[in-house]
């Protein structure tokens, strides 16, 4: 009688104590600013179009591009594998979920032996007459179980579950947005490539036309073989830039097919004819960079992990605390025949409250726990890092945008000048005004130029990618997930 009394008591304090035996998670503030730094002269640009954040690709009026994207959101394989991912986790979720409830079993079995006697059971068995070597036997059975989750440790395994599933959620659609805004940028890479590649052979003709010409005048003896060797040196340097260009061309064109989830070359046909570089469009800004916090998957895939982090010290926690179960049998047995299974002598039962305990295993629970608690800590520290690196992608693509625009501005100016003036020296050398060495460095001059501007051209749409990206831009954030980031 003492003893009920005494294990009815540990029993009503353990209860008592498990109340409170995991930590209460909250969402981690983070020190971000009220507004960026570069949000004022990014939406004071001059640009046509305005972005819409969802499809942000479709603002920058290029067929093609939009294309592609909505290719590469069907086809890529780091897409595919992060989507596999999710039904993964959802599937933890599923078995985190049938761990609280109970679960049953029904077996059967059916046996036929024949008994030696040869052995000592056998010679002792057959000193007896009625002795029959020949035995059956025939069972069937119910079996349930159920684990009783008294101090939540069970619970606290289904949050952490379900906070990796949020987190691999969000992970896709961070895989998403990464995959929407590498093909947007190759793409602008590519066409980069292809306006410099035009401005270089545009110039090889040049320089061979002006070849031609100091040819006919060496020939005429008006004009030195010097003359001739300069302009064919010029020509060989430009020409020697060309493979160079092909050779960057050609790596982005396969950078392209793989993330289309294609075979290097599927899709250099389509593009091999060139086009402009798609000009930035609008952007606008919406919202302080909290807003952050609910726009881009990647932080909310740091957070998730930290609430799952959070969930498994108490899941630890909980190992210093007895563990409870019910199971039960209900069911027949019988050596005789099949026919006996299920009449009232063959039937049986049993009924089991089961204990767990680690009472002399308290030294490794507590390093379990400290264990938990350092990788809450590490997740914390990754959470707020992830949440400063997220402004400072937005804060730096606004920058590069904003003054790659202001070096297009002067390079649009210089080249339209030195344009000019490569004009104006030509008609001054053919009338003997100027030398060759004024024509050609003219020449070098405006091919620079106009190299410089296809380059920042490029690079402005690539920072209006990029910002797009930092934003957040590429998807609409679903009902739990503003939940579990407010």
């Amino acid at each position: 009688m003492h003893s009920r009394l005494a294990f009815a008591a540990l029993l009503i304090a353990s209860l008592t104590v498990g109340c409170a035996v995991s930590p209460t998670y909250t969402r981690p503030s983070v020190a971000i600013p009220d507004h960026f730094q570069g949000q004022a002269p990014v939406e004071h640009r001059t640009a046509t179009g305005s972005a819409d954040l969802a499809e942000w690709w479709a603002a920058f009026d290029d067929a093609q591009l939009a294309q592609l994207v909505k290719i590469a959101l069907e086809q890529n394989l780091d897409l595919a594998q992060a989507t596999a991912r999710v039904t993964q986790a959802r599937a933890a979720v599923g078995m985190a979920n049938a761990a609280l409830l109970p679960s049953a079993a029904v077996g059967a079995q059916a046996a036929r032996a024949y008994q030696s006697v040869e052995t000592p059971l056998g010679r002792v068995l057959n000193s007896n007459p009625n002795f029959d070597r020949y035995g059956s036997s025939y069972e069937a059975n119910a079996t349930a179980g159920w684990e009783l989750d008294v101090f939540g440790g069970l619970r606290r395994g289904k949050e952490a579950a379900l906070a990796d599933y949020q987190a691999s959620e969000a992970g896709a659609v961070a895989v998403r947005l990464v995959v929407a805004a590498q093909t947007a940028d190759v793409y602008v890479s590519i066409r980069g490539l292809q306006t410099r590649l035009s401005i270089a052979l545009r110039q090889v003709e040049t320089q061979q036309d002006l070849l031609a010409k100091v040819k006919l005048l060496y020939g005429k003896g008006l004009a030195a073989e010097l003359q001739v060797d300069q302009v064919v040196g010029e020509l060989s340097q430009v020409r020697s830039s060309i493979p160079v260009l092909q050779a960057g061309l050609s790596t982005a064109m396969n950078a392209l097919d793989v993330l289309l989830g294609a075979v290097p070359g599927t899709y250099s046909a389509a593009l091999s004819t060139g086009g402009a570089i798609p000009a930035a469009p609008q952007i606008g800004v919406s919202g302080a960079p909290a807003e952050l916090l609910r726009r881009r998957p990647d932080l909310i895939v740091a957070e998730r992990r930290l609430a799952a982090a959070n969930a498994r010290i108490g899941v630890a926690i909980t190992e210093y605390y007895p563990k409870f179960s019910l199971s039960g049998l209900v069911g027949s047995a019988t050596s005789i025949s099949g026919g006996n299974l299920f009449t009232g002598g063959a039937s049986q039962y049993a009924g089991v409250l089961g204990l767990r305990w680690r009472l002399f295993d308290f030294g490794r629970i507590n390093s379990q726990i400290e264990q938990a608690k350092g990788q809450e800590a590490e997740l914390l520290a990754s959470y707020r890092l992830a949440a400063l690196k997220a402004t400072e992608d937005v804060e730096n693509a606004f920058a590069n945008l904003v003054y790659r625009e202001a070096q297009v501005a002067e390079l649009t100016r210089a080249v339209d000048a030195l344009t000019r003036s490569r004009a104006a020296t030509f008609a001054a050398y053919e009338k003997g005004v100027v030398s060759l060495i004024e024509v050609l460095h003219a020449d070098e001059k405006l091919l620079q130029a106009s190299d410089a501007r296809a380059q920042a051209s490029a690079e402005s749409a690539r920072a209006a990618i990029a910002s797009f990206k930092a934003l957040g831009g590429g998807w609409q954030p679903t009902a739990h997930q503003v939940a579990t980031s407010n």
